[in-house]
């Protein structure tokens, strides 16, 4: 004969909704160390984003946030990628420039590799 499946005891309900309300507490305590975390690296001057990475000529896709010239210095850091270099060279469909604006799509050459989601910082 089959045992009858009989409802949770209303003891285990009630501990399973304080763990949910402890974990909450602890998540909503986090928040305002990343809102800080946010804060830090805005201070930083975030220039864009790579899009996008050529490895045969060693050249990346940014998606600028900001106005760029050559001759500035940038830093490019990502989860595997941490490096500073100056400016020598960017291009926008293949035609060379020496400064871009906000918003636009450029070709930069660059002394690493560089992988998408890397974060561009004018130093």
């Amino acid at each position: 004969m089959a045992k009858k499946k009989t409802a949770p005891k209303k003891k285990t309900i009630k501990k399973k909704a304080a763990k949910k309300r402890i974990i909450k507490k602890k998540i909503s305590r986090k928040k305002p160390a990343l809102k800080a975390k946010l804060a830090r690296k805005t201070k930083e001057n975030i220039i864009g984003e790579v899009t996008h990475y050529f490895p045969k000529v060693r050249a990346a896709v940014i998606k600028l946030k900001a106005p760029l010239a050559t001759g500035d210095t940038v830093k490019i850091k990502g989860h595997t990628t941490d490096f500073q270099q100056n400016i020598t060279s960017m291009q926008i469909e293949h035609v060379p420039i020496n400064q871009a604006k906000k918003g636009q799509e450029i070709g930069l050459l660059v002394d690493s590799r560089v992988r998408q989601h890397d974060i561009v910082y004018k130093v």
